[in-house]
């Protein structure tokens, strides 16, 4: 896993299995308020990642896509935080972001994984792990981790291993 800089790590999964399990690897240690921000290309692996991400984290229901509904709510056993799964893909902007109700979201304390990130990213948090996920094959993605903020610097941190 080559550390590029910082707070950034960038990993190249061979399949969407993989790319699955470094989602699960990323759920099991997720804290109250952590936002998680994808990006990518369609077909890049967002859904996939974080459908490993609510299996880590331990959801109810399977996390899939909210193209349609552009927010889906998930809930565990362990506890009553929520994990909001957002897709932004239909969104034109930050215009619409209010349609979302992102700020009621994000004082909820709960998770938020946001897929199409990029389209809302000057109403986010500045702290914030952000995904990047590249298809440069077939089946081959990079995922590009940049954490801004000290808890998400520990988490990428955790996630390698080095704590």
């Amino acid at each position: 896993m080559p550390i590029l800089r910082e707070g950034e790590l960038d990993i190249i999964s061979h399949n969407a299995e993989q790319t699955r399990r470094l989602g699960v690897k990323l759920g099991t240690l997720l804290q109250p308020g952590d936002i998680l921000c994808l990006s990518g290309d369609l077909g890049a692996g967002k859904t996939v990642f974080s459908s490993g991400i609510g299996v880590g984290w331990g959801a109810d229901e399977p996390l899939i896509s909210p193209t349609f509904n552009l927010v889906h709510v998930h809930s565990r056993a362990k506890d009553s935080t929520p994990l909001y799964h957002l897709d932004c893909y239909r969104l034109s902007g930050v215009a619409d972001v209010d349609a979302i109700g992102l700020d009621d979201i994000l004082e909820a304390r709960g998770i938020v994984v946001i897929e199409w990130a990029e389209r809302i990213a000057p109403v986010l948090p500045r702290e914030r792990l952000w995904i990047e996920l590249r298809a440069f094959e077939l089946t081959r993605r990079s995922v590009i981790f940049t954490a801004v903020g000290e808890r998400y610097r520990k988490l990428v941190d955790q996630f390698t291993g080095r704590t």
